[in-house]
């Protein structure tokens, strides 16, 4: 199955076959001080600077997030659309909890944007489907409802499940939601990863649409996050993710090293292309 996201000329495909589709997802000010006072001064110089950074680095589509504390997100996402895509000609993921920000963000986002996200809250789903239907963007679905995130891959199928009947039930076609299966620290819980790897492969499975992942939170408060995030991602690969929300400066190199191990990338054309091209950078 493909999921299409367009930007003004950039088509991309996230294809349940792969390889790999990466959103970059440095442009979120959660974490990111820089960027937070950036946008608190107008100083849209650093934005276009991390998008343009990622793209480099290999990422296929730039998340747009504007989530700073007392910031005006319905006038600022938008603005800030236009900004990265003005500078750099790849499809948008819009990243926000506030409806009326995201609406306002679509509005001005060229091709098929994808929106991050929805997820199986009654409250969510009757607010962003609408959305997401009326521009005719593609959504992220997260494996969650009001009871929180289920503690078992059966569950988070079942909220998946219903998360692509409610899109289907206003018109938005499977190919066009993108699942979320979700993944929580192994710091606080060992079987973390491992439910999250069932619930790749229950998804692949039953469903067949495409998988995204956050990869990061499976390490978080670990000693050298790297080495396990950089491990957890091929083990989700393996199970059947097709895109993931990430660093491309750090993890590209991980992610068309998994491609080609997964036989994704005839010949190594794409790892040894971006090999060469970052040791000349």
């Amino acid at each position: 199955m493909q999921t299409i996201l367009k930007s003004k000329t950039v088509e991309v495909r996230i294809d349940t076959e792969g390889p790999v589709v990466m959103i970059g997802e440095r442009i979120n000010p959660t974490g990111h001080k820089k960027l937070a006072a950036a946008l608190k001064e107008g100083n849209f110089g650093y934005v276009r600077e991390l998008a343009a950074r990622q793209v480099e680095a290999g990422a296929h589509v730039l998340d747009v997030n504007v989530g700073v504390p007392g910031m005006d997100e319905v006038s600022l996402l938008p603005e800030l659309v236009k900004v990265v895509a003005d500078h750099i000609d790849v499809p948008l993921c819009l990243d926000s909890n506030n409806p009326e920000a995201l609406a306002a963000g679509l509005a001005v986002s060229p091709g098929k944007p994808l929106v991050n996200s929805v997820n199986g809250e009654e409250a969510r789903l009757q607010s962003i489907l609408p959305i997401v239907k009326d521009r005719g963007a593609a959504v992220i679905g997260l494996t969650m409802d009001d009871n929180g995130i289920p503690n078992d891959a059966e569950t988070r199928l079942s909220i998946a499940g219903k998360i692509l009947e409610r899109a289907a039930s206003i018109g938005i076609p499977q190919e066009d939601v993108v699942i979320d299966t979700l993944v929580l620290t192994v710091g606080a819980d060992q079987n973390a990863a491992l439910v999250t790897l069932k619930t790749i492969e229950l998804v692949r499975r039953e469903l067949g649409v495409n998988i995204n992942l956050g990869a990061s939170n499976v390490s978080f408060g670990l000693p050298d996050r790297h080495t396990i995030n950089q491990a957890f991602l091929a083990l989700s690969f393996g199970a059947g993710t097709s895109c993931v929300i990430t660093d491309p400066v750090k993890l590209a190199r991980t992610v068309l090293a998994c491609d080609l191990l997964l036989g994704r990338d005839p010949y190594g054309k794409q790892y040894i292309e971006h090999t060469r091209k970052q040791q000349k950078a």
